[in-house]
């Protein structure tokens, strides 16, 4: 969640003006940050945000993130109570960790309008980064990002928002109608659907990852049917890793036949740093999630965590005693789905399942 508050301390900062109902100033959050762990040093460079995960994720083959803001100097705001928007000039803090790809089918891509999801389709093509789960018309939305690796095979990231998520209905792509790729799990067509738009585009050796934005913002609880669609996607659709995001905490994993499902990631970066309410969620810590895939069985072969706490808008390293928490959460509630989080390192964890 790179706008708003944390796109002030950066070098182009946009029009801080915003229309929420408490605060009228994206630097307010700022002010809040600071309040909370201390000064600042405004404006930073474009790493400045990642600090300590820069030299986490350096190895990995692929960098997949949800991207939660527009990047656009439009000023026509969603009226909708929030707004995100990361300045143009402002997206190396994207390049400089070297991002992969963004998905964009969430609740926030279209919050100042379809001008700003146009500048945002726009200025990642201009950097080289793929998108996927929105475009300039439905086809384009549907589209998967198509993710290579020397002399490893290919990945397929496919982006869906759902309406759980708080994405307004007139935000689904159209026939010349800029927008995302919105599909609702309670019908009897999702599933067809999703399986429909993977099939022409999966190929022995192809890794396909199925992006959802789903489900509310606070609390562990998975539904019968987030889980029960979960498996419909692995079973009828052909998807081998499901990154769910939305929930501003972590949320417990399953491995279900070999496939990876990630039902609630966390925020890794956002501007929440000194605002009050839901503090027993300990928004502030976050994870990494590090996929490695056994091309031959088709199913997963490891998966790491590393632990991160955001402080001042940038990542950190965080405090054992604060990593033990993650762990203990990741422990609690991947119970029921038989996975458990133990150390293999000081700063990572591994998942182990049944």
């Amino acid at each position: 969640m790179t706008g708003r508050g944390i796109d002030q301390i950066l070098l182009h900062p946009s029009d801080p003006k915003i229309y929420e109902s408490y605060i009228k100033n994206a630097r307010d959050y700022v002010k809040l940050a600071e309040q909370h762990n201390g000064r600042i040093p405004k404006p930073v460079d474009f790493g400045y945000i990642w600090n300590y995960g820069l030299g986490v994720i350096k190895e990995a083959d692929l960098r997949i993130i949800n991207l939660e803001t527009s990047i656009t100097k439009s000023n026509d705001y969603a009226d909708k109570g929030i707004n995100y928007r990361m300045h143009p000039d402002n997206i190396p803090c994207l390049t400089s960790a070297k991002i992969d790809c963004c998905v964009l089918a969430n609740n926030h891509v279209l919050d100042w309008g379809e001008k700003g999801l146009l500048e945002t389709l726009g200025a990642l093509e201009q950097v080289n980064i793929q998108t996927a789960g929105a475009g300039r018309n439905d086809s384009e939305a549907k589209q998967p990002a198509v993710l290579s690796v020397v002399d490893k095979g290919t990945v397929l990231v496919f982006g869906y928002g759902m309406p759980s998520s708080g994405i307004p209905e007139e935000w689904k792509a159209g026939e010349g109608r800029p927008g995302l790729n919105v599909v609702n799990p309670g019908s009897v067509e999702a599933i067809e659907t999703i399986a429909q738009e993977i099939k022409p585009f999966k190929t022995k050796g192809n890794l396909v990852v199925v992006s959802l934005h789903w489900g509310g913002n606070w609390g562990y609880e998975i539904t019968k049917r987030q889980r029960d669609f979960a498996h419909e996607l692995i079973d009828k659709a052909g998807a081998d890793i499901i990154h769910g995001h939305s929930s501003h905490h972590i949320m417990g994993i399953e491995v279900y036949k070999g496939k990876p499902i990630l039902y609630g990631c966390g925020d890794l970066i956002n501007d929440y740093e000194g605002i009050s309410g839901h503090e027993q969620y300990r928004g502030d810590l976050g994870l990494m999630y590090f996929i490695d895939w056994d091309r031959a069985l088709g199913s997963l072969a490891s998966l790491h965590m590393v632990p991160t706490q955001l402080r001042k808008f940038q990542l950190n390293r965080p405090r054992k005693k604060d990593a033990n928490w993650l762990r203990g959460v990741l422990n609690r509630e991947g119970k029921q789905f038989g996975t458990e989080a133990v150390w293999v390192n000081e700063d990572t964890l591994a998942l182990t399942w049944d």
